[in-house]
């Protein structure tokens, strides 16, 4: 079955390409086999260069990039330039800060020396989603690539344009042919990567049933994972906040990428105290938003990826609905060609209910109305999901309260949360276990090798 590029905007089909027989997908695991055994050896110097290169030609050729994202997913060219210029900071990030992380740490203990020393793993197959193409990716490379491990991209089915276009990133910037390359197949041929011996990991981004799918595979055969899976963030607003500033950003952080972003805000809990007024302005904030061509500079919210992702929101929305939620604005598919739905709020949202508890991926915004700090953190609390939260409020009590006691991979206060490469980036309890980004990221597919040397003897005999 052909792999489809399908414009979202139009539901038209760009491009389609042949899947890689079993036989050209062996051949393209040896080569990364190959290209690891002299690759490991290179200088830290020269991959840093050829990071710092591979940042320059994104740069170069963001504009061509980001028209291939904006018509494979949808996102508004805008947040897609955006995304290659991020794309370029994590590229410059390693490659000034990663021979760094890479050198050995001495460790004093009773030996003559003692040290740790980090050793990249080999080939490291990442599992990507649509929803930032090349953000995901490039996350992924820079710190493995900086490592010494060659990456093997398995990417969503929708986006193999800006799959290809990885590739060709990487081998311009000069990295040796192997060490990274793309993998046109479906997911059908997941484990057939899995399962071959010289694939060392692997690392996920995409839904909890793929996350589990893929280290079920992987804990059988003792390869190490990484995964970052869904996300219900929540958005708490206490009355000390800014509230001119609150509104402004939860209404960013909620329709980003078309509401398409595991670390989008999702559930908005806001102190009664506040609640009306939070709920006018961003009723209204809402309604003014720009919805349209993703082509167009003023678009604001573009399509869903898929029909099917259309389907889904429409399908959350209307038993939200059901359950006794209020539509403030929106609550509809829109009349048209393409994947469109109307951004929406919808308030009297209660906790307890099923779909409030899931992950709603498109611009619709859930509010409930809490007491308190201690019930904001109870309601913040209480999914399965533990990526991200953002709190808003100028009381450092508050502040301290909420950090300590929300379930999260990472909190943060009278800002939107997003993953920056300076900073470990991953979730806790179904949201996904280990980190990507900052120090952390670039140890997670490495060998961390404790080493402890007693007394050495001498070429002339003594000790």
């Amino acid at each position: 079955m052909a792999i489809a590029s399908i414009n979202p905007a139009t539901g038209a089909v760009a491009k389609t390409f042949q899947p890689l027989s079993r036989a050209d997908l062996k051949q393209k695991i040896e080569r990364a086999a190959e290209t690891f055994a002299a690759y490991r050896r290179s200088d830290a110097t020269q991959r840093a260069g050829w990071l710092n290169r591979a940042g320059e030609t994104l740069s170069a050729e963001k504009q061509r990039l980001a028209t291939l994202a904006v018509s494979e997913m949808g996102k508004p060219k805008a947040q897609a330039l955006a995304e290659i210029e991020k794309c370029v900071s994590v590229c410059r990030y390693y490659a000034d800060n990663g021979s760094d992380f890479l050198k050995d740490e001495p460790v004093p203990t009773d030996a003559a020396q003692s040290f740790v020393r980090y050793e990249p793993l080999g080939a490291i197959l990442a599992v990507m989603p649509w929803n930032f193409p090349y953000w995901q990716t490039f996350r992924f490379a820079a710190p493995a690539l900086m490592a010494g491990n060659v990456g093997l991209l398995k990417h969503a089915s929708n986006v193999p344009q800006c799959a290809l276009a990885i590739e060709e990133v990487i081998t311009k910037a000069g990295f040796p042919e192997g060490a990274f390359q793309t993998l046109l197949v479906g997911a059908s041929e997941v484990d057939t990567i899995i399962d071959d011996e010289r694939v060392k990991a692997v690392t996920l981004t995409g839904s909890e049933a793929a996350g589990i799918s893929v280290a079920r595979r992987a804990a059988g055969l003792v390869k190490k994972t990484v995964l970052e899976l869904g996300g219900s963030d929540p958005f708490i607003v206490l009355a000390s906040a800014d509230l001119d500033e609150a509104v402004k950003a939860a209404v960013s952080s909620r329709t980003i990428n078309n509401g398409q972003s595991c670390i989008a805000a999702k559930r908005f809990l806001v102190e009664a105290t506040i609640a009306d007024r939070f709920e006018t302005m961003m009723t209204e904030r809402f309604r003014a938003l720009r919805v349209g061509d993703p082509m167009e500079e003023k678009t604001e919210i573009g399509p869903l990826v898929s029909a099917a992702a259309r389907d889904e929101v429409e399908s959350q929305v209307q038993d939200l609905v059901g359950a006794g939620a209020k539509v403030l604005t929106g609550g509809r598919r829109l009349d048209g060609p393409g994947y469109y739905y109307a951004p929406t709020v919808l308030s009297g949202v209660d906790p307890s209910w099923k779909a409030a508890k899931e992950e709603l991926f498109g611009p619709v915004a859930m509010l409930f109305r809490v007491r308190d700090v201690a019930q904001a953190m109870e309601y913040a609390n209480g999914t399965t999901f533990g990526l991200g939260a953002s709190v808003w409020t100028n009381d450092l009590a508050e502040a301290a309260q909420l950090v300590d006691g929300i379930q999260a991979g990472s909190v943060f206060v009278n800002g939107i949360v997003k993953s920056d490469p300076r900073l470990p980036f991953g979730g806790t309890k179904r949201s996904g276990y280990g980190r990507e980004l900052g120090r952390h990221g670039i140890h997670e597919f490495m060998n961390v090798k404790a080493v402890w040397i007693g007394s050495v003897a001498h070429p002339n005999g003594r000790a």
